[in-house]
């Protein structure tokens, strides 16, 4: 995107990173997209979240492209990532559960990553955000830890809402290893993203 379409030509640069930022006219840090490959492996959480809740992943549909960032929604998406980090308190699977790689809605105030993706996408899709630009995705912390958060895909690019930072980020931003993430087209499908070459967490084939 031209320079000239901007409507803030302020830059943020983050310290060490050596990267800089320009800042759209609603206060996010313009991102690029998530470049995307072909169909991947479903991870083995979402797949047993699929069998529970058959509904919630054989929505197909059409993709239009991403949303329009506007300020309104950007002060709607980092909102709600506030507000679900703050009512659900951290816990693992296996202490919750009893097992690991358990995805499920934190109804109970407690959750691991994938249950704060999940309450997220929910709320923000009864805000009336497509859920063609709310995907579960899987990445790779700096530690080399398995991780779930959640993109939403606009026109200024592609933003990530994490259980671990109240700010929003520009995927740039987060230092992660970006491995896969639900299709834009099927809730139940999911494509690879670069450095899509090892594999975090289980998996099943579609």
């Amino acid at each position: 995107m031209g320079l000239s379409k901007l409507l803030s030509g302020a830059i943020m640069s983050l310290g060490g990173a050596g990267i800089a930022f320009v800042l759209t006219a609603t206060g996010a840090a313009l991102a690029g997209s998530i470049g995307t490959g072909g169909l991947t492996s479903q991870p083995i959480g979402h797949y047993e979240f699929c069998r529970a809740n058959p509904a919630e992943c054989s929505i197909a549909g059409s993709d239009e492209g991403p949303l329009v960032l506007t300020k309104t929604l950007w002060a709607k998406i980092s909102k709600v990532n506030i507000a679900v980090n703050s009512a659900i308190r951290p816990m693992s699977d296996k202490d919750i559960f009893g097992k690991d790689e358990v995805w499920a809605y934190p109804t109970s105030g407690v959750g691991d990553c994938e249950d704060y993706v999940l309450e997220k996408r929910r709320r923000l899709f009864k805000g009336g955000i497509p859920l063609s630009d709310l995907l579960i995705t899987v990445v790779r912390k700096r530690d080399g830890e398995g991780h779930a958060v959640l993109t939403v895909r606009t026109d200024k690019g592609d933003y990530i809402l994490d259980n671990l930072s109240d700010t929003v980020k520009a995927w740039e931003q987060t230092g992660y290893r970006f491995l896969k993430r639900q299709a834009s087209t099927h809730t139940g499908r999911w494509v690879s993203l670069r450095d899509d070459n090892t594999m975090m967490v289980g998996s099943v084939r579609n």
